[in-house]
């Protein structure tokens, strides 16, 4: 199992799980996507520990955080990562902020509360509000629901949960796949993962009524070009959004990576080196401003 300990910080009377590794002046905090927790950045934490202070968590709920009876909204886990960023992170640091999937509308909520606060936001594979997936996704939501039902109900059988999450097993290291076994793919996780969807779905009205105001900081989005099977028409059409979202960014770039959704787990290397990009930016600008002059993180195509 690993073998990385952490402690729990209460933010807005919820209790999270938060893990801290690495060294330096500047820090980075990473917001996992739908499901996953501060495990899913395993692969790519080791990377950066010379480069910066790095804090990964679980948020309420989910993981070792603690439980909850209710239901969050997408505003309420912004919230509480702007709250856990304003108790662990010193005032005085840059900050990146890294999110994955879902992740990526947290993190664009907690964008507008964090303000200057905020010198770099890495998002990986975000759905853009304007994209069409977004349409019927309350039609889309329901079936899925009722298969992770079935798989809340499956997953208290141990070898049954291995069945479940076998194209996570295969992606992530052994020890980390452990500890999600241990800890996410048992019934309260998958509970937890059904109460983020409908977060989601509840969500995405107000996003596209009143986005979140656009990052200043710079910004990079990171889109596989690899599609599931049968998805190839609906990965198309969500690269051209998030393609039209970065472009409206005062300070955007946007990177396509051969890989699958989880790039984190898939190459973890080409997201190192694209906090690595956005850590340099601070380190050159110094404060909250603007450069031109370095090149796109590699790995991957810029446009």
């Amino acid at each position: 199992m690993r073998r990385e300990s952490g402690r729990v910080v209460v933010v807005n009377g919820h209790s999270v799980y938060v893990e801290e590794s690495g060294r330096g002046a500047d820090w980075v905090v990473f917001e996992a996507g739908a499901g996953l927790g501060r495990t899913s950045w395993d692969a790519v934490l080791p990377l950066l520990a010379d480069r910066a202070r790095l804090v990964a968590y679980d948020r309420a709920g989910f993981g070792r955080s603690g439980r909850i009876s209710g239901q969050l909204g997408i505003d309420d886990m912004a919230t509480d990562l702007a709250a856990l960023i304003e108790e662990v992170v010193p005032r005085s640091s840059s900050l990146v902020l890294v999110a994955h999937s879902m992740g990526g509308l947290v993190a664009r909520r907690a964008a507008d509360r964090l303000g200057p606060r905020l010198r770099g936001l890495l998002l990986i594979d975000p759905t853009p509000e304007s994209a069409p997936v977004y349409d019927r996704f309350d039609q889309t939501a329901r079936k899925v629901d009722r298969a992770l039902a079935v798989t809340q109900a499956l997953v208290r059988v141990r070898p049954l949960a291995r069945l479940a999450s076998g194209n996570v097993r295969r992606m992530f290291p052994a020890d980390t796949y452990a500890t999600m076994l241990a800890e996410d793919f048992v019934p309260a996780g998958t509970a937890q993962t059904r109460k983020e969807l409908r977060a989601v779905v509840a969500a995405i009205p107000r996003f596209r009524a009143e986005p979140p105001g656009l990052p200043t900081c710079p910004t990079v989005l990171l889109a596989p070009t690899r599609p599931e099977r049968g998805r190839g028409e609906q990965r198309t059409s969500m690269t051209v959004h998030q393609r039209q979202w970065v472009a409206t960014l005062p300070d955007g770039l946007f990177e396509g990576v051969d890989s699958g959704h989880l790039i984190q787990a898939e190459r973890p290397g080409i997201v190192a080196e694209a906090v690595g990009h956005l850590l340099d930016r601070t380190a050159r600008t110094g404060e909250h401003g603007h450069t031109h002059d370095s090149p796109p993180p590699a790995g991957g195509s810029a446009g």
